[in-house]
């Protein structure tokens, strides 16, 4: 019995000792020194987990035995792994680097990693935790942070993306040509503006690169390119939940799980959801609306079989359904057309009251439901693999677009143009091949092979007019224009257009980075593109009074007729780029960059305006391409520490810039796209941040555009110049087009500044350690031209925004209340003339003043 008890004795013993063994004591430290209460220590590949104490110790029981590794985490500073290989009696100590270090943000905007101020390209990088906390939930909120950057969107496919002043129409879309901002996902290219109105699911960065991109990039760029990268699924098990609530009914929730499924390969899922009452009342149905309802699924698997190969395969959906996104009546004003024909006398004609003219009552009433439902997505596999100095890296992608909407054309209670429906369909197929990396001590460089196809198909797409058109399009009320007020003439009058755009981009570019001498580099690039596009319209009418008569008919066709053409197009061209960059010590870059770029030919499948023969003005379906001369100068500088301030100076000229038409004709009420001879865009940015240890982080930017045509000698008339007439040849002549050269280009704020700053301290909330913070940013936009040809009336007047939030975070909990436009501020984001030019305009308004709260949780 004795020996029994001995023998268990001693068992537990030698297993004390053994358990004693797999014991790791330590304390977490910042660079600075101090202790870190309430850093979280996993024992890597396990669910083990520990958090240190008010001193910043900790112990935690690894039940394995040496080596194995640690991770130490807390919010601020970078995750980091130790590696143990034996065990102590005395605690070691481990040290963390702070995340915030401005100064060592690592970018791949040239295909490889590199920290930020080293690369000779004017970039702006946030993070996406900082995104999500200043309530950037989708890119158009990124406007407010990057003053370079301009968003403009009457709904998902109305959508403008500028990047200092380049690179989409402003206005209607017309499907018909690529944008010049290039919009990446994880490497994959998105052709579509609507990819711009997804929620954002998981980011981890994302970089604004300004200026010309080609050599660097897949898909030739204007303008600059989006460069957006996502959080990989991980082998150790981790989750987070996210929910916001606020006004309007406001409700956002995120979730993501990832872990190991198998060796060497983790799995990651991501749902987000959003839900918000509309700010718009319609009086007449009753109802709201420009609300959201959204919602985003996403799933990965990432397989890493060794350290050389790294294999991605992503999908994502996301589907859309909100309460539609109306313009309301912003104005109306004489145009010079006769008294007859001007908007206030033909309400008054069809007995109806003036409209109300107080946009920011935020009320309508027009009779035609609002839709923009949309569903966006696709599958990518992404493959990484190390050869040499550098990675070969393939990214195959599918992804598609549905475009389902409704809108009410007149803007108002009258049965005019009554229903707008552009339904679309788009598919694209990519593939991109390149190599990145050093190639000698002196040399590296990017080449790469690039191949898009899409498929843009038209479902049907209606235009339709109701009873009171008539009296819009009447002349006179003599004549055969009288003919006109046949009851039922117009009556559910419409066309029906199903089209059809297949094109094909190749490309091969590359970019070499030479240290020809010491901190002095020369970057050469260059590209080869080749686009072509195949076009197939029909537009045919419908509806109306079923008659024989000639002249009706004939009236009727003014309005609306068939359209069918094909037309195919191809060009080529030879693009390049040449940076000069000194970099004499680590707190000095400097770089001029000379380049040359190009945004493909364009075709019109908008419908084109009428000859004199009552046909399809072909000469207008195929667009010109733009041709780009860009130069830059850049100054990046680490004055003090904690301390960037970077300048860049530029100057753009394009030919051929391609631009939007809105014809005072029904059929073309899309507009269609027409070539300026030349435009030229100057500039200065000036962008700072400074960051005193964890307590105080401050950022400003400022942007000064200047943008005009150089040349544009057949611009369309301004709203309140529709009915101008001329004298040609002794004869008073009614024209439909003007000479607005010197005219400044749409969309440009001269002045466009953006600023923010955070405090915070150390604290606890309960049990939890972490920190208090304070944050806020404004933004500041002068005054633009919101049409195609300057106009006295379409301008939209400059307007600040201020937004702040309040809370606490730690490493793995954070809540905070927020607030954006604290100020309540009215403003438009965009005005447009409504169709047929008789003098109404409508807008686009901003979002109102919102608040709410957030709560984040991870483990």
């Amino acid at each position: 019995m004795k020996r029994s008890l001995l023998l268990i004795f001693s068992l537990i013993l030698s297993a004390s000792a053994v358990l004693a063994q797999n014991t790791v004591k330590g304390i977490v430290k910042g660079g600075n020194g101090t202790t870190i209460p309430g850093a979280t220590i996993t024992v890597r590949g396990t669910k083990i987990a520990t958090v240190t104490d008010t001193n910043g110790a900790f112990t935690i029981d690894a039940k394995q035995q040496p080596p194995f590794y640690i991770r130490v985490s807390y919010v601020g500073y970078k995750p980091q792994d130790f590696q143990i290989l034996q065990l102590q009696e005395t605690p070691i100590e481990l040290i963390l680097v702070e995340d915030t270090q401005l100064d060592e943000i690592v970018v791949t905007s040239r295909r490889r990693s590199e920290v930020l101020q080293d690369v000779p390209i004017p970039i702006t990088v946030i993070g996406g935790q900082a995104a999500e906390n200043a309530g950037a939930f989708n890119v158009n909120r990124l406007k407010e942070l990057v003053p370079s950057v301009q968003l403009y969107a009457s709904n998902a496919r109305n959508t403008t993306l500028n990047i200092r002043g380049l690179g989409s129409t402003f206005g209607l879309t017309n499907d018909g040509i690529d944008p010049g901002v290039g919009f990446y996902v994880d490497g994959v290219y998105h052709a579509r503006p609507a990819a711009t109105s997804t929620d954002f699911l998981d980011i981890e960065q994302i970089e604004v690169i300004r200026g010309t991109q080609g050599t660097l990039f897949g898909k030739n760029t204007t303008a600059g390119a989006f460069n957006i990268t996502t959080t990989k699924p991980t082998q150790t098990p981790t989750a987070k939940v996210e929910m916001s609530v606020g006004n309007y009914n406001f409700i956002q929730a995120k979730t993501s799980v990832s872990g190991g499924v198998a060796k060497n390969l983790a799995a990651k899922i991501s749902i987000s959801g959003t839900q918000r009452d509309g700010t718009i009342w319609n009086s007449r149905e009753e109802r709201r609306y420009s609300g959201q309802n959204n919602l985003g699924f996403k799933g990965q698997l990432y397989f890493t079989p060794s350290d050389r190969l790294k294999i991605l395969l992503s999908g994502d959906v996301s589907v859309q359904h909100p309460a539609g996104y109306p313009l309301v009546i912003a104005g109306v004003t004489p145009t010079e057309r006769s008294a007859y024909r001007q908007y206030a006398r033909i309400v008054s004609d069809l007995g109806y009251q003036q409209p109300k003219i107080d946009p920011f009552s935020r009320e309508i009433n027009t009779n035609t439901p609002w839709r923009h439902n949309q569903s966006i997505g696709g599958i990518s596999l992404n493959v990484d693999y190390k050869i040499g100095g550098g990675t070969l890296t393939s990214t195959t992608a599918w992804r598609f677009w549905n475009w389902d909407p409704t809108n009410d054309r007149d803007f108002s209670e009258l049965s005019a143009l009554t229903k707008s429906q552009g339904n679309s369909r788009h598919d694209q197929y990519s593939q991109e091949i390149r190599y990145a990396g050093n190639i000698t001590e002196k040399l590296s460089g990017v080449v790469g092979v690039f191949l898009l196809g899409q498929n843009l198909q038209g479902l049907g797409q209606t235009e339709e007019v109701g009873k009171d058109q008539w009296r819009f399009v009447q002349t006179a009320s003599t004549g055969a224009q009288a003919l006109y007020s046949t009851p039922g003439l117009l009556d559910g009058f419409g066309i029906r257009t199903n089209s059809t755009i297949k094109s094909l981009s190749a490309a091969v570019f590359g970019q070499v980075d030479w240290e020809v001498l010491k901190n002095l580099h020369v970057l050469p690039g260059l590209r080869f593109t080749y686009d072509k596009k195949d076009v197939d319209y029909d537009r045919n009418t419908y509806g109306g009074l079923q008659t024989n008569d000639a002249a009706l008919l004939a009236l009727k066709s003014a309005v609306y007729s068939n359209q069918q053409f094909n037309t195919s197009t191809n060009n080529n061209n030879l693009s390049g780029n040449i940076t000069v960059s000194y970099r004499p010590t680590p707190k000095l870059n400097v770089y001029g960059t000379f380049s040359t770029a190009y945004k493909p030919v364009g075709v019109n499948v908008g419908g084109l305006p009428t000859a004199s023969n009552g046909q399809a003005d072909l000469s207008l379906a195929v667009v010109k391409p733009e041709y780009v001369e860009h130069y830059e100068l850049g100054l990046k500088t680490k004055p003090f520490k904690g301390a960037i301030l970077n300048v860049t100076a530029f100057n753009t000229d394009i030919k051929d810039y391609q631009t939007n038409v809105q014809s005072p004709q029904l059929g073309v009420n899309r507009g269609y796209l027409a070539n300026a001879e030349k435009v030229n865009v100057k500039g200065l940015e000036i962008d700072g941040t400074y960051q005193l240890e964890r307590f105080l982080t401050l950022n400003a930017a400022l942007a000064y555009l200047d943008g005009k045509y150089v040349s544009f000698t057949n611009a369309p008339l301004p709203l309140e110049e529709t009915g101008h007439t001329e004298t040609i040849n002794g004869v008073a002549t009614q024209v439909a087009f003007k000479d607005a050269s010197g005219g400044r280009l749409p969309g440009i704020s001269k002045w466009n500044v953006s600023g923010g700053a955070e405090l915070s301290t150390p604290g606890n909330l309960a049990t939890k350690a972490g920190r208090y913070f304070i944050a806020g940013d404004a933004s500041y936009r002068s005054t633009y031209s919101s049409n195609p040809t300057p106009s006295s009336v379409l301008n939209v007047q400059g307007y600040s925004l201020l937004n702040a939030r309040l809370g606490f975070r730690s490493e793995k909990f954070s809540m905070f209340v927020w607030s954006r436009n604290i100020a309540n501020k009215n403003y438009f984001e965009q005005l447009q003339a409504a169709a047929g030019n008789s003098g109404l305009y409508a807008g686009v308004l901003g979002d109102p003043r919102t608040y709410g709260a957030t709560f984040r949780y991870s483990f």
